[in-house]
Parts: structure tokens; C-alpha cells; sequence
């Protein structure tokens, strides 16, 4: 029987502590909560490896180094509501719980949004809310968020979102230029999202996050 318990100490120990990870509830939350749960039956041997974890139609699950960054980066506060994008079977959504007040897991596949708000109160997550919808869209019936947490690549911040950010709340997500990406973390003044360089990382780009194209006479 694999010892997943194991692995998630590994994870946290090789993956996590070593990319500059030090807010204990972000490890405490990566220690306790089990990333083999969230991931289909074919890949729950794959959990904890640290790439990201495809889930067919270009989407992912992102790897442990990559949440964990930008949710140290983030600085999540316990009395904070965060909006969690794109977070497919609830793992994001698992983790941030710990760390905020509420969640609002945002994932257009119905299917998989069915998926994670049983698996989610299955294990007992009872401050974590799944919205079935655009992810582009975000959950305006929910917003402001003081948090908006982006979970694969982008190549724009859509206006749905940032609307949906209250003035001084923050974002962070992967943003795409071709093959390479850069992890961003972002904060809404009164002039819209500034933004600001944090990491390295790689993501498919989510559905609707993609550039405009501009138009050319």
C-alpha cells in the first residue's frame, strides 16, 4: 500500500521548504491536506511529483512548488474571503481554506466542479463554496475578494476580475508569453492592477484568460 502520508512529508520537505516557503500555515496546510484525494483515480501514484499534474484538455493541476510560492507570496490572511480560479477536483481550494476565512472555487467543467464539491465535503471542508462557471467570469455574487488566486496560466487578467477585487486586495497568477511564464503577484489601487515579478513558472493557458487580439485595418 503506498504510503501517501510519506510522500506529502517528502513533498513539503523537497518541494516546498527549499523554493523560500516559510509562513508554517502554508506548510502545516500542505503537510495535512492530501493531494491524492484531488487528482483522478489513474494519477493518484503521480500526486507528488513535482510538475504540474495534466488533466486532459489543457488543464492542470499545478505543482507544488508553484501553489506554494504564490500563496507565501500572496500572504493570505484568516479573515480574508479568496477567490480561487480554475481549481478543478479542490486541491487549490483544500489548501487555501486553511489559510482564509472562505473560499470560492471557480471551475467551468461541470463535471469536475460536481467532483470537487463532494470530495471537498467528504474531507470535511466546510468553509470552501464551488461555483460552476466561466472561469473568466469569477463568482460576482460572492465579491469583493480580498484574494484572487489564478490556478494555471494567463495571458491577460480579465475586467471580470479585477472588478470583483476589492480596492487594495491582491492576485497572483502565471502569465503566459509563449512557452515561458513568470509568476506575478498583483495589487488593485486606484489606478487598476499593478503588477509585479515574483518567479519563474509554466502553465497551460486557462480557457478565456488568453490576449485579445487587437484589431488591424
Amino acid at each position: 500500500m503506498t504510503d501517501f502520508t510519506a510522500r506529502r512529508i517528502a513533498m513539503v520537505d523537497t518541494q516546498v521548504r527549499p523554493s523560500d516557503v516559510t509562513r508554517l500555515p502554508i506548510i502545516q496546510a500542505m503537510l495535512e491536506v492530501p493531494r491524492e484525494v484531488y487528482v483522478p483515480d489513474s494519477q493518484r501514484e503521480a500526486a507528488y511529483v513535482g510538475e504540474n499534474l495534466a488533466l486532459g484538455g489543457g488543464r492542470v493541476i499545478l505543482d507544488p512548488r508553484t501553489l506554494s510560492k504564490m500563496l507565501e507570496e500572496v500572504a493570505i490572511q484568516p479573515d480574508e474571503l479568496v477567490l480561487d480560479i480554475g481549481s478543478a477536483l479542490g486541491y487549490s481550494a483544500a489548501v487555501i481554506a486553511r489559510l482564509a476565512q472562505t473560499a470560492v472555487a471557480v471551475e467551468e467543467d461541470s463535471d469536475m466542479a460536481r467532483e470537487a464539491e463532494g470530495l471537498l465535503s467528504e474531507q470535511g471542508v466546510d468553509n470552501a463554496a464551488v461555483v460552476t462557471g466561466p472561469l473568466a467570469e469569477g463568482a460576482e455574487r460572492y465579491a469583493p475578494y480580498d484574494v484572487i488566486v489564478v490556478e494555471g496560466g494567463i495571458e491577460r487578467f480579465p475586467p471580470a476580475l479585477e472588478a470583483q477585487l476589492r480596492p487594495g486586495g491582491r492576485a497572483v497568477a502565471v502569465f503566459m508569453e509563449g512557452q515561458l511564464g513568470v509568476c506575478r503577484l498583483g495589487y488593485k489601487g486606484a489606478g487598476g492592477m499593478s503588477w509585479r515579478f515574483i518567479f519563474n513558472a509554466s502553465a497551460p493557458v486557462l480557457p478565456g484568460f488568453a490576449r485579445v487580439p487587437a484589431f488591424e485595418f
